[in-house]
């Protein structure tokens, strides 16, 4: 992937980066130059690997930061601080990584965008200008994956999206979001016609394995909605901050409860 020239490390009174949670992080990456540089293409490598061929016979999807989240979390020093600017870069780079990953294989990629929800103004007047032209010309099946944040940083969650009907315009094919934890109003993805929703259904905040019988409940809510059909079943967000054994247990009752509910509308 190619990037806005980006320096990382301590310099004398480097700014101080808010995240999503209102925390401060020093030593953000900083963005000094638009020539584009090289990044070492880790996610292709993954998907070339012939140890995940050996691994599964079934579809590889790879996933890849967004522009605009990209944006957000720099110190952007040239473009005249503009973050608009940066990120219509970062979307040349990102559109380059994914076609790279859909030559080398993947089957699915998907953009995650976290801080659309969380500076949905700006997502507004740019982001999706930017999502978009990462997704330009793209000849492969695509998903962005918009969420509240890890439930192990952000603990409290609204009870609907900041920004999320506005991906009706997104060229995306797929629309990932958390209905979980939050207990989302999922009236919301009536607004999303067309999009294959990837509707998360494991509460990442708990350490309890849902039952396959909750994660039923949390599916049929969705149901009047979105098309069984535009439906794929997933997890609200990354389980990377949970015990293997506690997330290998909310898989399994992930998959239990999808087949309950698949087995009623088969039924009907």
């Amino acid at each position: 992937m190619l990037l806005p020239t980006t320096i990382v490390g301590s310099y004398p009174q480097p700014e101080w980066l808010i995240d999503r949670a209102r925390l401060a992080g020093r030593f953000p990456p900083r963005v000094r130059a638009r020539e584009l540089w090289r990044v070492p293409p880790e996610f292709l490598r993954e998907a070339q690997d012939d140890a995940t061929l050996r691994h599964t016979t079934r579809k590889i999807k790879m996933s890849v930061p967004g522009p605009f989240t990209m944006a957000q979390q720099a110190q952007i020093e040239h473009y005249g601080g503009s973050r608009e600017l940066a990120a219509m870069d970062y979307a040349v780079a990102v559109n380059e990584e994914i076609r790279d990953l859909f030559s080398a294989g993947a089957d699915v990629v998907q953009i995650d965008e976290p801080y659309m929800q969380a500076r949905p103004e700006e997502a507004r007047a740019w982001g999706q200008k930017a999502l978009n032209r990462a997704l330009e010309g793209v000849g492969g099946v695509t998903a962005v994956h918009i969420c509240f944040g890890y439930a192990a940083i952000i603990h409290s969650r609204p009870s609907g999206y900041s920004f999320l009907p506005e991906l009706q315009n997104c060229t995306c094919n797929q629309v990932s979001v958390e209905t979980a934890q939050s207990n989302l109003d999922c009236s919301v993805l009536s607004g999303l016609d067309g999009k294959t929703i990837m509707l998360g259904v494991i509460d990442l905040s708990s350490t309890e394995v849902e039952s396959p019988a909750v994660v039923a409940a949390r599916i049929r809510r969705a149901l009047p909605f979105v098309n069984p059909k535009d439906i794929i079943v997933c997890t609200d967000c990354g389980m990377k901050y949970l015990p293997r054994e506690l997330a290998s247990g909310k898989m399994a009752a992930m998959v239990e409860g999808a087949r309950i509910v698949r087995g009623e509308l088969e039924q009907k």
